[in-house]
């Protein structure tokens, strides 16, 4: 058991369980020796919510989780399974019935519902305010520009003849990136027009469910990455800067240490400092950053634990997923300290045909992790992650472990 679990224990010996909206039920009920854990509902069965099944015990806390499937990937790790969609109100009412607090495992979800659901008690971390960071990539654009925060240049726009947007496109350069504010990862709804007669057809598709986001194209030096974990209390811990690389708007390496100078790393952490502020998330948020010859961008927030940060479960002393757990059930937050110089992690994308996790296991200093899904090619099957002492070497380790499992994606 989490030390400091064991210790608030016993300090509650004698407490009674009560709800609270603000602090999970950490007491002893009926036998005195042993601790009633927090409870931790996660909407989304995917491999996030897999991999917070896998660091539920050293996080001390108990899961369970509202799956669209009896069959999806968290059902692995968590033997609490609720099958239901995200979206309904019943479904998220029948998990919240059984847990303290309820967190994500991904942003596919309707903040209205949420809402209503949290203005009746119950308890979410993140909230659906901070939420609407992630959710609602307008929104996202819109309240970091009014912080002064550094964003892409962009129009928000249901009409491109209005005159902002005509003023907008006729100061590119060449054409936008146009975005469906809602319902996009892994590249979904991020459109790359190359002739405006493109731009304008994407738009018109889009439109017709609201608010479209047009942003200026950049000529990228790099694309880098940082979590923090914030908790009930607002104390927080940044994780390293990493280093990414994208392809088809899938991330298909990451890559510690950044190797960016030591004042771009501190001009991430101020800003990842100051989006934590803004945000106030509860549990794990990532951040992920342009790198241009002006300086870095903010690209896009998650407000959970991110492809970018999985390299942490065993390249830090305290993971993404046992930090997002420890956060959101109102604990102390551990301290993070890396435990080798270098670690490179590759997703695993299903090629033409399945490789062997066997064999990708061979490959010496490299572990494995497997989301439990049916192979079929351009699907995220798992990730290899490498540590070693030297970048270089643990880089072609990590590659080599990778395309062994059978990854579509090329080394960049």
């Amino acid at each position: 058991m989490d030390p400091m679990i064991a210790s608030k224990s016993s300090s509650l010996r004698n407490a009674v369980s009560r709800r609270d909206v603000d602090t999970p039920t950490i007491v002893m009920l009926v036998n005195p020796s042993r601790a009633v854990l927090p409870r931790v509902g996660v909407v989304g069965g995917g491999q996030l919510a897999l991999m917070m099944g896998e660091a539920a015990a050293a996080a001390g806390v108990e899961l369970t989780v509202l799956a669209e499937s009896p069959h999806d990937p968290a059902s692995t790790t968590i033997p609490r399974v609720i099958v239901g969609s995200p979206h309904e109100d019943a479904a998220l009412r029948e998990l919240a019935a059984g847990v303290d607090v309820i967190t994500f495992d991904h942003e596919l979800v309707d903040l209205e519902v949420l809402t209503s659901l949290e203005n009746d008690g119950v308890v979410f971390r993140p909230s659906p305010r901070a939420l609407r960071f992630s959710v609602d990539k307008a929104f996202q654009r819109q309240a970091l520009a009014e912080a002064k925060l550094p964003v892409p240049r962009f129009v928000v726009t249901s009409d491109v003849t209005l005159e902002t947007a005509r003023a907008f496109l006729a100061n590119l350069r060449g054409e936008p990136v146009v975005k469906a504010p809602r319902g996009g990862y892994d590249g979904r709804g991020v459109y790359f027009p190359t002739s405006r007669v493109e731009t304008i057809e994407i738009f018109d598709r889009l439109r017709v469910n609201g608010d479209v986001l047009l942003e200026e194209r950049l000529a990228l030096r790099g694309e880098f990455a940082q979590q923090v974990v914030r908790g009930v209390d607002g104390a927080f811990e940044l994780f390293p800067l990493v280093a990414t690389v994208q392809s088809e708007g899938m991330c298909v390496e990451v890559r510690f240490p950044s190797e960016l100078s030591n004042d771009l790393v501190r001009r991430a952490n101020e800003l990842t400092t100051q989006l934590a502020q803004l945000v106030e998330p509860v549990g794990v948020m990532a951040v992920e950053y342009f790198l241009t010859d002006a300086g870095l961008l903010v690209n896009e927030l998650a407000l959970r634990p991110h492809n970018s940060g999985h390299w942490t479960i065993e390249g830090a002393t305290a993971s993404q997923f046992s930090e997002h757990l420890r956060a959101v059930s109102g604990q102390e937050l551990a301290p993070i300290a890396l435990t080798k110089p270098a670690a490179v992690m590759v997703n695993v994308v299903g090629a033409s045909r399945e490789g062997s996790p066997q064999r990708a296991r061979d490959v010496a200093g490299v572990f494995v992790h497997d989301y439990a899904k049916a192979w079929r090619p351009g699907r995220k099957l798992g990730h290899v992650t490498a540590l070693g002492d030297d970048l270089a070497s643990t880089h072609v380790r990590a590659w080599k472990s990778a395309v062994a499992y059978g990854t579509a994606a090329k080394e960049t």
